[in-house]
């Protein structure tokens, strides 16, 4: 009986590591070149991710109706870089509802109106009492267009 728990325990030990992977693949920040923006970061399945100006250090201002629109980039560990991101830049805070990531100390966030990855929908909105930006590779706000020369 002993052996046939072990092998079972064994036997979902295996099954949940792929379950693991796949996760943690979820979690990447990546950067990805947008032709009006530049580069700029973005979430592993290439959905856009912003910097709100009204978080405070590394405190998130964004709950309720705002985190409705503007859903927390959140992670159940540590968030990992992707081609572009620099992984000294990233890190985590904690929310009431979770643990959201950072990079370089701003809490970020999708926009529900992007639909498809690459879109830029929130770039430069003023919503919820303060202005919501892309953030670039060296975590700096992207507040306008890039110029094409």
């Amino acid at each position: 009986m002993i052996r046939s728990v072990t092998i079972t325990a064994l036997s979902l030990a295996a099954l949940l590591v792929p379950a693991l992977s796949a996760q943690a693949e979820q979690e990447k920040v990546v950067t990805e070149a947008s032709q009006s923006y530049g580069p700029h970061l973005s979430a592993q399945d290439g959905r856009t991710v912003y910097l709100f100006t009204a978080d405070q250090g590394k405190t998130s201002a964004c709950s309720g109706d705002c985190a409705k629109a503007w859903p927390p980039m959140m992670t159940t560990g540590a968030p990992l870089a992707g081609p572009g991101a620099n992984p000294h830049l990233l890190g985590t805070i904690q929310r009431n509802d979770g643990t959201q990531v950072t990079y370089a100390g701003h809490p970020l966030y999708y926009f529900v109106r992007d639909k498809a990855p690459g879109e830029t929908a929130g770039e430069g909105i003023n919503h919820f009492g303060g202005s919501w930006y892309l953030v670039g590779p060296a975590g700096t706000a992207i507040t306008e267009k890039k110029s094409s020369s």
